[in-house]
C-alpha cells in the first residue's frame, strides 16, 4: 500500500477518535442528560438546529432537566440568552422590577413590522398608548359591540358554514375557519368594517397568507443572528425577501381598512360624548386627528395602532380556539361535561327549533367552559415565548446575575408543563384544576398562568378574547361534533404565534336532533 494513503487513513482514524473523545468530554460537563451539547465554537447552536422541528417540546425537556433555567449560547454567532420558565423570575421581571426590563431596541428591530405600536413601544409612548386603549376597551359601548359582533358572526357565518360542511360530509380545516372568523370580528371591532372572509367558498385573502409569512420570519429572527438576517434583508434574499413582499401586502390591507373607515360619513364622534353610533376603536383615533394636544395623530401612528391590535386579536384567538377543539375532540370526558353544562342553559329556554347560539350574558354562567379554555391556554399559549432585555445590572430570584443588555427568553409553553408549577398531571388536559371543591373558578396568579402576560403589560384584550372564544366554542359544541381526520398530524408551526403547522382537519357532523335548541337573541 502506498505510504501516503496509509498516513491519510491513520490520520482520519486519529481525528475520528479525537472527536469522539472530545464529544464524551463535553457530555461529562453536562449538568443534565437533556442539556444540549455546548461546542467550543458553535455553542448550543447544533442542538437547536437538530431539534428545531420540535422546538417547544425540546426546550421544555431542556428546562425541566436544568431546573427551569438555562444559559443558551450560540458561540461565534453572537446569540446569548438566559432561558427560563421559572415563575419567580417572571414575577420579578414583569412586575417587581418592571422598569428595568423594557422591550428594547432588539425587540423593536425584530418586530419592525409593528412599527411604533403598543406591543413594541417602551417608556412614555407605551404608557400613553396603553391608557388610550384601556379607556376605549373599558367603554360599555365597546363591550356591547364585542358581545353583539361575536354573537352575530357565529349565528350568520360560522354555524351556516359548518352546517354546509356537515351536510356535504367534507373535511374542514378549523384553523383556516378560525383565522377567517377572528379576522372578520377583529376588523369589525377595530375598524367597524367586516371584510367577509368567512363565507361559502372561502375567498383568497392575501393578508392572511402574508401574516403567516411575517410571523414565521420573525420566529427565524430569534434564531438567526441579528447581523445575518439584517444582511439578508439588505440584499433582499432568503426569508427576508418573502418578508418584504408580505409586509407590502399587510400594509396595503391595513391602509385600505383605514381609508374605508375615513370614508364613512356616519362615523361616530366620541369626543362629543354621543352615546349612539359606532364604538369601534378606530373611530376614536380618527376623531382626534385634529386635536393638536393629542399624541395619537398622524397616518403612521394610526396605521401601526390598527396593525398591532389586528394581529393580536386575530392570531391569538384563532390559535386558542384551534387548540381548544383539538383537545376537546380528543378528550370525550371533557366534551361530555361541556355538553352537560350547556344543556342546563338550553333547558331554561322555550324551544323553537333551529341551531342554538349563546349570548354573552349566558356565557358568564358557563364555569366549566371557562375552565376548559384556561386549561387550553395553559398547555398551548398563543405566544409560546417572548424575551426582555435588562437595562441595568440585576440579580434574578434564581440567582442569575444579569449585566446591562443581557437578554432573557421566557418559555411560556414550557411553564405549563412543569411538574413543580402545575403538578404531576401537568401535561394532562384537565379543566378541573381550575375549579374549587365548590365548583367556582380557582384563581391562579398571572406569573404562573402567563398566557395573558402579567404586570403592567397584562393583555388589555383578555375579556374580549374570552367573550369571543367562549361564544364560538359554546355554539359549535352544542350544534356539532368534530372528529380529527385519522392520520392527520397535529403539531405547532414554527412561528411567533402557536398556530398548527398542518391545520386542524376534522369531519363535522350535526348533533342529534334532541340536543338542538333555538337561536338566542340579544336582550333589548
Amino acid at each position: 500500500m502506498d505510504p501516503s494513503y496509509l498516513f491519510i487513513e491513520l490520520l482520519s482514524v486519529l481525528c475520528f477518535v479525537l472527536i469522539i473523545l472530545y464529544y464524551h468530554h463535553l457530555q461529562s460537563k453536562k449538568t443534565s442528560p437533556m442539556e444540549p451539547t455546548k461546542w467550543s465554537v458553535l455553542g448550543h447552536l447544533p442542538g437547536l438546529i437538530a431539534n428545531i422541528h420540535h422546538l417547544h417540546e425540546w426546550s421544555t425537556s431542556v428546562l425541566a432537566g436544568a431546573g427551569y433555567n438555562f444559559e443558551g449560547q450560540g458561540g461565534w454567532t453572537g446569540q446569548l440568552y438566559f432561558i427560563t420558565c421559572d415563575p419567580s423570575n417572571v414575577r420579578h421581571i414583569f412586575t417587581s422590577n418592571f422598569a428595568n426590563y423594557p422591550k428594547g431596541d432588539v425587540f423593536a428591530m425584530t418586530f419592525d413590522i409593528l412599527g411604533g405600536g403598543i406591543f413594541s413601544a417602551d417608556g412614555e409612548s407605551w404608557r400613553r398608548q396603553r391608557v388610550k386603549v384601556q379607556m376605549l376597551m373599558a367603554d360599555p359601548r365597546f363591550r356591547a359591540l364585542t358581545a353583539r359582533c361575536s354573537h352575530d358572526k357565529v349565528e350568520k357565518s360560522l354555524l351556516p358554514f359548518l352546517a354546509l360542511a356537515a351536510d356535504e360530509r367534507r373535511p374542514c380545516d378549523l384553523v383556516d375557519v378560525f383565522l377567517r372568523l377572528t379576522l372578520d370580528v377583529t376588523c369589525t371591532l377595530i375598524c367597524g368594517i367586516d371584510p367577509g372572509s368567512l363565507v361559502t367558498g372561502l375567498p383568497v385573502v392575501p393578508f392572511m397568507r402574508a401574516t403567516d409569512v411575517a410571523l414565521g420570519t420573525i420566529f427565524l429572527r430569534h434564531i438567526i443572528p441579528v447581523p445575518y438576517w439584517k444582511l439578508m434583508r439588505r440584499l433582499n434574499v432568503g426569508p427576508e425577501r418573502k418578508m418584504a413582499v408580505a409586509r407590502r401586502t399587510i400594509d396595503s390591507f391595513v391602509d385600505d381598512l383605514i381609508a374605508r373607515r375615513r370614508d364613512r360619513p356616519d362615523m361616530l364622534n366620541l369626543n362629543e360624548g354621543a352615546n349612539t353610533g359606532y364604538a369601534d376603536l378606530l373611530s376614536s383615533y380618527l376623531c382626534q386627528e385634529n386635536d393638536t394636544d393629542d399624541y395619537s395623530t398622524g397616518d403612521e401612528f394610526i396605521h401601526d395602532t390598527v396593525l398591532n391590535l389586528l394581529v393580536a386579536g386575530r392570531d391569538g384567538m384563532a390559535a386558542a380556539l384551534s387548540w381548544f377543539f383539538y383537545l376537546v375532540s380528543t378528550t370525550p370526558r371533557v366534551e361530555q361535561k361541556l355538553l352537560d353544562e350547556l344543556a342546563l342553559v338550553v333547558a331554561s329556554r322555550d324551544d323553537d327549533g333551529g341551531m342554538a347560539t349563546f349570548h354573552a350574558s349566558e356565557i358568564k354562567s358557563l364555569v366549566y367552559l371557562h375552565a376548559a379554555m384556561c386549561e387550553t391556554l395553559r398547555l398551548y399559549p398563543p405566544i409560546p415565548f417572548e424575551f426582555k432585555t435588562a437595562a441595568a445590572a440585576d440579580v434574578l430570584p434564581c440567582g442569575k446575575v444579569l449585566k446591562p443588555g443581557d437578554k432573557v427568553l421566557f418559555f411560556n409553553y414550557s411553564m405549563g408543563r412543569m411538574e413543580g408549577v402545575w403538578g404531576k398531571d401537568c401535561k394532562e388536559f384537565r379543566p378541573e384544576r381550575w375549579l374549587t371543591e365548590e365548583g367556582s373558578l380557582r384563581y391562579e396568579p398571572s406569573y404562573r398562568f402567563f398566557s395573558f402576560n402579567t404586570g403592567p403589560r397584562t393583555c388589555l384584550g383578555r375579556d374580549m378574547a374570552f367573550v369571543l372564544t367562549k361564544t364560538v366554542a359554546a355554539a359549535m359544541l352544542w350544534n356539532f361534533a368534530f372528529e380529527v381526520v385519522p392520520g392527520h398530524v397535529v403539531e405547532p408551526r414554527l412561528s411567533i404565534i402557536l398556530h398548527m403547522k398542518n391545520g386542524l382537519v376534522v369531519r363535522v357532523r350535526r348533533r342529534a336532533a334532541g340536543t338542538i335548541s333555538r337561536v338566542v337573541t340579544a336582550p333589548t
